[in-house]
Formats: C-alpha cells, structure tokens, sequence
C-alpha cells in the first residue's frame, strides 16, 4: 500500500517541515524510549544525502554509489532496487497521477530527473534538465498537479579553482516539467542575461558573466497566490547580480520572475578564491552566502503568511510573500562556508526553528576573510514567524572531545512534530528538543558499527543534508557525511519504542 499525503523533502507543499500527529504517529513521551530497530548499510558510501521518505509501508532512498532503494518499514528487507546514474543527493517522492499509478522521481547528480514506478522500481522515463556540464540537482524536486518542479544547481563553483577554466557560464534555473512524459512545460533562470565573454583574467583565460545564483533548495509551494518561492547563492564570476543570495517568487503558471529580494548584494565567489593569489577569484571574493535552506511559509493570525528564510550569513529573514518585502531581520549565528544556517528550517503552528551550524571548518582566516569574525553560537533557536521575536536558544551540546571531523552545531536540515523538534547535529548526535522551551528531551549518539540488514557493515557519521523523518510511530535517520571535514556513516536507521519482551 502506497500513501502520497506528504512532499518528500519539506513534509508539506510550505516547506514547514513539521509532520502533523495524524502522520508522525509519535508523541513526546514515545521518544526517550527510541532505540534503533534496524539499520540498514549502503555499499561504495561515506555519505547518506539523500532524505528517506516513507509512504504507506515502504521507505524510499537514494544513495552516494546511485541506488534507489524501496525498503520495507518494518524488517529493512529490500523491495527493489534502481540504479541512477550518479549519486542520488534529494529525497525520492511518491505521488499519484491521474490514471492511479504511484510515482516515485529524483534527481541525480548529473541534472537528470527520473520518474519510476513506485510498486516496481521500473524506469518510466528521465530527462537530463540542464545542459551545462556542471550542472546538477541538489533541491529535492516537488510534484504539483502532474508538474514537477525541479530546481537546478552547479558544481562549476569547484571548477573554477583551475586558473585555466573559463569561468563562468552555468546559471541557476528552475524548471516545470510534466509528470506523464518528462516534456518541459516552462524553465526561468535566476540570472537574467545569458552569460558572454566581458574580458580576460591576468593571465588571458576569459571571463564570462553574469553566472551562478545556484538553486541548492527545495521549492516552496504557495497554492493560494500560485506561486513557487525559492533561494539562491552567489554568483560565480564578476559583476554580481542583483539576484545571487536572493529569495525569488516565480508564477507558478509560466515561470515569470514576480519578486527578488536580495540579501547579500555584491556576493560573487568560486573556489578560486580559496587559494592565494588565483586570477579567477572575482574582485567581490565572497562572502560566499548563499541560501542553501529552503524558505518556510507560515501562516499567521488574521489570514496573513510569511516567508522565513535563514541564510548561510547566521541572518534570518521575515518576507511578505506578497511584494518580497522584509518584514524583520535578525542575525543568530555568527555565520560560515558552511553555515550560518545551512540546509533547512522548521516550523509548528507560528513558531519557527532555526539551526545554526557555526562551523569554522578549521579554517579561521578563511572565516575572517568572508566577514564571520562574531563569536560562533551553535545549537537551536525558536522564534516568532511574525516578528522575529526570540522564543528560546539551545547551546549544542559539546562533546567532540578527541573525535575526528566533528562540530557541536546543526547543518543537517531539522523536522518537527507537536512538541518537539528532531536535529542532527555534525557531532553524530540526534536529539529531539522540547520545542516549548528548548531543552533535551532525547540525546542518541549514532557515530559506531551497526548490524546492518543489508548484510554490509554499517557506521554512523555527522549529520549534513537531509533531516529526520518522523512517520507512523517511527523515525528514520541517514547518518554519514563524508566530506568538506565531516564524520563519513553510511546507515538508514529507523528507530522506534522497543516493546518489552513477555515473560
């Protein structure tokens, strides 16, 4: 049986990343009694990106080696099995189209999108949905009345670093694509003008521009005003646009840019600018601050919404939905390259979650150079969604001690249920928050070896990307990061209230 009442990144078409209790099947007091029910290990991976999804009793996810797994929720046993042509990095959703077949789509590491039969894992169709060579998907892709929308990121960002490469073409897009046959029905980029040679750096390797504004998140859906709202990063090359680390509201119907706020002006940056005296480091140098976590629109008293968007800078932001304007600002986190706020917020009811990940990377004066130089504060926030108000902060636990590639603070994305949030933090650590006041109410450390179903041995990691997915009495965590100095893991775990054996 397959059940298609969440989105398979954001929970809700708003992005709220709260599970509601008819769904979550899981109150406040189940939780410090979860234990691991079955853990199941991915092969050739360091790192689990891919968020699970769970619908009716099978769990769907990607994987760093290209598999597409439907698992069964209760024994971890194996369904079927896809195999994508690169690395799976969003969640794999479950939607039914108009003649009742159960559809499952993703997108790949190389900007290919696949629509595959849910029950079989048969290919139905896939369509590569960007051209560039660079291009990728990252944003997991959301499905609305037979469209997907799929939003479109790089990897030219790391290209850039060979002083030889003609930097920069790639820009972010967003792309409706029809759900039956994989036909483009509209696409929109993020920077307007087609990029052209505008000069050469000091070593005649020429400079294309404008480019970058990467789309690294899920869409927002906002069905009453028909619009779809998304983040952006920086731009790649020289000048900057007035559209890199912006939120854009796009017509759902055509794809017309309605609104662009900016946060950052002037940010243009690759990883250039990571080495000393590299001639394809754009005059802004940084500071590198995208969007990486995708907006939430909460719904407020009176009939009013607002968009909360939190941005790598440690800045959080309140936007009317209607015209982009801000409506309040606040700065949390001291910021960082990897966050700041990194990979998703949460909500429940007109309270908002923020994460900060504060990370330093090691890298001190490198954090300096891109203007991060406050103290970094680690851990949890809750705030009003209507005006910023501070409800409560959580310092992250420090327990790195001795243990390598680790950081007390929150870049994964974060979820919600009444009463608590889930985070997992990039010390390997899940813990569930009393979202009432902040404090701990569950503390599970997933950094060793698992028994895994899958027969291969399984280890637990940092946490990065995707968030925990709490539904139908259980909690599903991928646990590995294996990169830009994170604890690599390679397990699913599904955790549950262990019943007490009979006597």
């Amino acid at each position: 049986e397959l059940s298609t009442e969440t989105s398979g990144w954001g929970f809700q078409l708003s992005n709220s990343r709260f599970q509601n209790p008819k769904l979550a099947g899981i109150t406040a007091s189940d939780i410090p009694s979860f234990q691991p029910i079955w853990a199941f290990a991915f092969p050739n991976s360091q790192r689990v990106r891919s968020q699970p999804f769970r619908s009716g009793n099978t769990v769907f996810i990607g994987t760093q080696d290209g598999r597409v797994y439907a698992i069964d929720h209760k024994s971890g046993c194996v369904h079927w099995i896809f195999r994508a042509s690169t690395e799976v990095r969003t969640a794999v959703s479950v939607v039914k189209d108009s003649k009742g077949r159960a559809l499952a789509y993703f997108g790949d590491l190389f900007a290919q999108l696949y629509v595959v039969d849910a029950f079989s894992g048969k290919l139905i169709w896939k369509k590569k949905i960007d051209n560039h060579s660079n291009a990728t998907i990252t944003g997991t892709p959301v499905s609305v009345n037979e469209v997907i929308y799929v939003p479109a990121s790089s990897l030219e960002v790391t290209s850039a670093a060979d002083p030889n490469y003609k930097c920069c073409t790639f820009r972010g897009s967003l792309s409706a694509i029809n759900l039956l046959n994989g036909e483009l029905i509209w696409k929109s980029h993020t920077v307007r003008d087609v990029p052209k040679q505008i000069g050469k750096t000091s070593i005649g390797t020429p400079i294309i521009a404008p480019s970058g504004a990467p789309v690294w998140t899920t869409v927002t859906v906002d069905e009453t005003r028909g619009r779809l709202y998304l983040g952006t990063g920086e731009n790649y090359s020289s000048p900057s646009t007035d559209t890199s680390d912006s939120i854009i509201a796009f017509n759902i119907s055509n794809g017309e840019m309605i609104w662009a706020t900016q946060m950052t002006a002037g940010d243009a940056w690759n990883m250039a600018c990571m080495e000393e005296n590299n001639p394809n480091c754009p005059i802004e140098n940084g500071p590198d601050q995208d969007f990486g976590a995708g907006p939430v629109l909460v719904s407020l008293s009176g009939g009013k919404d607002i968009l909360v968007a939190g941005q790598k800078s440690g800045a959080v932001w309140g936007i009317n939905p209607e015209n982009g304007a801000i409506v309040w600002s606040k700065q949390l986190g001291r910021g960082g390259i990897q966050g700041g706020i990194h990979f998703g917020l949460a909500s429940e009811g007109q309270k908002v979650f923020i994460p900060i990940s504060d990370m330093s990377w090691g890298e001190d004066e490198l954090i300096a150079i891109h203007g991060y130089t406050g103290k970094p504060s680690p851990g949890l926030y809750a705030l009003k969604a209507g005006t910023g108000e501070t409800l409560w902060f959580s310092k992250a636990p420090e327990i790195c001690a001795d243990r390598e590639f680790c950081a007390p603070g929150i870049s994964a994305a974060i979820s919600a249920i009444d009463g608590v949030v889930f985070a997992g933090h990039m010390d390997g650590h899940i813990r569930a928050y009393d979202s009432t006041n902040g404090s701990i109410i569950w503390d599970y450390d997933t950094v060793h070896k698992y028994d895994s179903v899958s027969g291969i041995e399984g280890f637990g990691g940092s946490m990065g990307g995707s968030g925990p997915l709490p539904y139908k009495g259980n909690l599903y965590l991928s646990s590995g990061y294996g990169l830009y100095g994170h604890m690599p893991g390679n397990v699913l775990i599904a955790f549950g209230k262990i019943k007490p054996v009979d006597q």
